[in-house]
C-alpha cells in the first residue's frame, strides 16, 4: 500500500514541508528506488531460504524503516533522512515482490497457476484504492490534531500531530508500518512453503535458464508493456479533467471503477491462460488489444471526440491485464530454482520502466501534446506483441506441482489406503484370536472381509 500509496500524501507532503511539486515527486518515489535496488537479491534469497521466511522479514524491516519514518516526519527530522527511511522500507517491501510469485509457482499446478497469479497482481490495484481511501484521511485528520493511538503505539510520535501537517504525514506513515507489521504476522502464522524437489546427492545446480532469449524476451515485452500502463495511471485524471472538463469527483469515481475493473482483467487473463494452456498466446493477444485502445485514445484527442474518454478508461482497465501472465510465464520458465532471481529481474525492469515513464511523457506532453504523446504510447504494446515469444518449454516449475484438487486427492487416497492396512491387520488378529471380523465401516467400503486393493499402496 505504501510503495504505490504515497503519491495520495501529495498535498499534504508539499504544505507539511514546504516543498515543490518536483521535490516531493522525488521524495515519494524513494520507496521505488528501494524495491528496484532488493529485487533480486531478495530473490535469491527466496531460491535458497524459501518464501515464508524471506516475505516476514522483508514486511518487518519495512514496518521497522516505516515506523521510523514516522518519527522522522513527526520531529521534523530532515528529508533526507525520511528519504532514506522510505528507501529502506521500500527494500524491505520488495520481498513480496520477489518471493510471492514462488508460493503461487510451488503451491499451483499449471491448470490453475494463471488464475492464482491473476489474483496475487490485484494486491497493487486493491493497495493502490485502500491508501486512496485511506491515507489522505489519516494525515488530514491527524494533522487537525486527533490523536491516534495505533499510529503512535508503532511510529512512536506519541499521536500528537497537533494542528502540524508534519505530524498529519508521520500519522499515515505510522498506519502504513502498522499494516505492514500485520502482514508479516500473518504470512509467518499462515503462510507455508512449497515442497522443493529432492536433488541426489552431489547433484548439479539447475542449469540457468538465461542461456536461451526466451525469459530475456518476456522481459523485454512485459517492461515494453508498463509504459502504457503508467502513461493511464499518471496522466488519464488529469487529462480528463484539464483536457475534456470533467469535474475533481467525476474524474475520480471514473478512475476509480476503472482500476477495479483492471483488477478483475488480471484475474480473467489468468483463468483464460489456464483455459487455453498458455501464457504467451493471450499475452501478445493482449498487447495488440491495447495497442488498439491507446490508439483510439489517440484518435480521440486528436478530434477532442467524446472516444477518447470512453478509450481512455478502458485503456485503464485492459493496460494492467498482462502483468499476471508475464510473471507466471517467468516463473513456470525459471522452475523453482532460479524463479526467484528470475522474478527479481522480471520486476526490477518493470518498476525502471514504471519510475522512469511519468517524467518522460510529461515532458512529450508539454512538447507535442496529449494525442501525440498517446500515438507515441501506442507504439510500445506494438513491439511488445512482436517481441514475445511463439512458444516457450517451462522449466521444472511446470511439473513441479499438481493442481490443488489433485493434491487433496492424493492425500485422501492415501488416509484410505492407511486406514486399509490397519483395518485388515486388525482383520487377521481377530481371526487369530476367534474375535469378530472387521466391519466394513471400519475397513472401508468395498473391503469388508479383506476382499479388494482400492487406493492401496504397495
Amino acid at each position: 500500500m505504501f510503495i504505490y500509496g504515497l503519491p495520495y500524501l501529495l498535498p499534504e507532503l508539499r504544505r507539511a514541508f514546504g516543498l515543490s511539486l518536483g521535490a516531493a515527486s522525488l521524495l515519494i518515489t524513494c520507496p521505488m528506488i528501494g524495491v528496484v535496488l532488493a529485487l533480486i537479491a531478495w530473490g535469491a534469497a527466496a531460491d535458497r531460504y524459501g518464501e515464508r521466511v524471506v516475505i516476514a522479514a522483508g514486511l518487518v524491516a519495512a514496518a521497522l524503516a516505516l515506523g521510523a519514518a514516522a518519527a522522522a516526519a513527526a520531529s521534523s527530522a530532515g528529508l533526507v533522512a525520511l528519504g532514506t527511511l522510505l528507501a529502506v522500507a521500500g527494500a524491505g517491501g520488495a520481498s513480496v515482490f520477489a518471493a510471492s510469485g514462488r508460493l503461487v509457482l510451488g503451491w499451483f499446478g499449471a491448470s490453475e497457476r494463471g488464475l492464482a497469479m491473476g489474483f496475487r497482481q490485484t494486491s497493487q490495484p486493491l493497495g493502490t484504492m485502500l491508501a486512496a481511501a485511506i491515507l489522505p484521511a489519516v494525515a488530514t485528520q491527524a494533522a487537525g490534531g486527533h490523536a491516534f493511538s495505533a499510529v503512535s503505539a508503532v511510529s512512536g510520535t506519541g499521536g500528537t500531530g497537533g494542528t502540524s501537517g508534519v505530524g498529519g504525514v508521520g500519522a499515515a506513515l505510522g498506519v502504513c508500518a502498522g499494516l505492514c507489521l500485520l502482514s508479516a504476522l500473518a504470512v509467518a502464522v499462515f503462510a507455508a512453503d512449497p515442497p522443493r524437489p529432492g536433488k541426489p546427492p552431489g547433484a548439479a545446480p539447475a542449469a540457468s535458464p538465461y542461456r536461451v532469449l526466451v525469459l530475456w524476451r518476456i522481459h523485454a515485452a512485459s517492461t515494453l508493456l508498463v509504459v502504457p500502463q503508467f502513461v493511464i495511471t499518471g496522466f488519464a485524471f488529469e487529462y480528463l479533467v484539464s483536457q475534456r472538463g470533467w469535474a475533481l469527483l467525476a474524474a475520480s469515481r471514473a478512475i476509480a471503477a476503472a482500476n477495479l475493473a483492471g483488477a478483475l482483467t488480471r484475474i480473467g487473463a489468468g483463468k483464460w491462460s489456464d483455459l487455453v494452456n498458455s501464457r504467451l498466446r493471450p499475452m501478445r493477444q493482449l498487447a495488440v488489444a491495447i495497442a488498439v485502445v491507446v490508439g483510439l485514445t489517440a484518435l480521440g484527442a486528436l478530434w477532442r471526440s467524446p472516444v477518447a474518454a470512453a478509450a481512455l478508461l478502458v485503456a485503464a482497465a485492459i493496460t494492467v491485464s498482462t502483468n499476471g501472465l508475464s510473471s507466471a510465464a517467468v516463473a513456470e520458465i525459471a522452475g523453482m530454482s532460479w524463479a526467484g532471481r528470475a522474478l527479481g529481474v522480471q520486476n526490477t525492469a518493470q518498476n525502471l520502466a514504471s519510475a522512469a515513464t511519468p517524467p518522460v511523457l510529461a515532458q512529450v506532453i508539454q512538447l507535442a501534446g496529449y494525442p501525440a504523446s498517446f500515438g507515441i504510447t501506442a507504439l510500445f504494446p506494438v513491439v511488445a506483441a512482436a517481441v514475445i515469444p511463439a512458444s516457450a518449454r517451462a522449466g521444472e516449475g511446470e511439473a513441479l506441482r499438481p493442481p490443488l484438487a489433485a493434491v487433496i486427492a492424493d492425500h485422501e487416497r492415501l488416509v484410505a489406503a492407511q486406514r486399509l492396512d490397519q483395518g485388515q491387520a486388525g482383520l487377521a488378529g481377530d481371526r487369530q484370536g476367534g474375535g469378530q471380523s472387521v466391519s466394513e465401516a471400519e475397513v472401508g467400503p468395498g473391503h469388508a472381509g479383506g476382499g479388494g486393493s482400492c487406493g492401496r499402496v504397495s
